[in-house]
């Protein structure tokens, strides 16, 4: 894809995607034309600044809506994904959470520190979902708390099937789609998924903002998690009446400039296509996997197919620490990978792993940056 000119020039081979995207310049500048010409607070400020920050917001909510195939409504703005289900965890009164062994820490620790019984569904031999598994454990749970992409390996869950056999047993499903929005067509409505969550910085948008999605009716039985300012319609020393939805779960001050560059990450990436984006990261890690998987010592984690694994190759060089591969490709040879745990500690002490090196594609990688990184791990393998 031809979108060096959309993006900062960095000096570096950037293949950490799956950490935090790049963003482009369109992103750039939106967020500095808020800094610089409506610098204000949106929603409580009525002054010509205060009504274009909040003209701009909503702007961006409704074009996360569309790009999810939601309504206005029930688009939260919060600060990650992670946020989202501390807001579900928090806000439902649960006893029983069915989550899959490859999840990320923020769809594990609130469950855990909630004291919600976490039933645990194991994946496959070759870490691919157990539909079996889940059918037989699904029966009595509370909800369904699911990865759709995992970050530690990139293997995309069925949730689809997931969906529909929970709401056959009468379960309700969270998806966790941080991965999962950076590079797939999703419409909430058609997948009929009660709570979805993503993270902005994963989609060529700011740190800071991400969105909780919920059927309108579902998040009326949801608590506020943090209340306070821009929450509530009115209160005395005694009482209080809570805002509408999304209002009542968007407290204080938001992240403006966030909210508003997010707006025009999703256009960005809806030019280019979703689609369009999937089908070139696949196309690099089938050439990048074909290569490192002749260097000796090469384990990978995961199905050996890279249509399974999205833009992920999370791997290990047989003793080698993980973390030492990284740095060496980092100062050796500008090489940006991630090493380590990724947040699923839980999978990597149930297998007696230390970490691993994880190479994220994104869409504005190359097949050159592919042939360089291949070089360069080869280089480190023989040491």
């Amino acid at each position: 894809m031809n979108v060096e000119k959309d993006f900062p020039k960095l000096n570096v081979i950037y293949v950490d995607s799956a950490c935090m995207s790049l963003r482009p310049l369109c992103v750039i500048d939106k967020m500095n034309e808020y800094y610089i010409s409506y610098p204000s607070c949106g929603g409580r400020s009525h002054h010509q600044l205060g009504e274009k920050v909040q003209s701009e917001v909503e702007k961006a909510r409704k074009k996360v809506a569309k790009f999810f195939g939601a309504k206005t409504d029930e688009i939260i703005f919060t600060k990650n994904a992670t946020e989202g289900i501390n807001v579900v965890a928090n806000g439902l009164n649960l006893k029983k959470v069915l989550i899959s062994d490859k999840e990320h820490n923020s769809n594990l620790i609130p469950w855990l520190k909630k004291g919600v019984k976490v039933v645990v569904c194991k994946s496959n031999e070759d870490n691919t979902f157990d539909l079996k598994e889940f059918e037989n454990k699904v029966k009595g749970v509370d909800l369904v708390s699911v990865v759709w992409t995992s970050n530690l390996d990139g293997v995309t869950n069925p949730v689809k099937e997931i969906i529909k056999i929970a709401h056959k047993n009468s379960v309700r499903v969270l998806v966790d789609a941080a991965q999962a929005a950076a590079h797939k067509d999703i419409n909430v409505k058609k997948l009929d998924v009660d709570f979805l969550v993503c993270s902005a910085h994963k989609m060529c948008g700011p740190s800071g903002v991400g969105v909780l999605y919920g059927k309108k009716h579902l998040l009326e039985e949801v608590g506020s998690f943090i209340v306070g300012g821009d929450t509530v319609k009115n209160s005395n020393y005694t009482n209080f009446i809570f805002e509408d939805i999304p209002k009542r779960f968007e407290a204080g001050l938001q992240n403006y400039p966030g909210i508003i560059g997010f707006g025009v990450a999703i256009d960005y990436l809806s030019k280019i296509g979703l689609s369009k984006i999937e089908k070139h990261v696949v196309a690099l890690n089938e050439y990048l996997t074909a290569k490192l998987s002749k260097i000796k010592g090469f384990e990978l984690i995961g199905p050996q197919s890279a249509e399974q694994r999205s833009g992920i190759i999370s791997f290990n060089l047989k003793g080698k620490d993980p973390h030492e591969v990284a740095l060496l490709l980092d100062s050796i040879a500008n090489i940006c990978v991630r090493s380590g745990q990724h947040c699923v500690h839980s999978w990597f002490n149930a297998h007696k792993l230390d970490g691993s090196v994880r190479i994220s594609l994104y869409f504005y990688n190359t097949f050159e940056e592919c042939e360089k990184i291949y070089e360069e791990v080869k280089k480190i393998s023989e040491l």
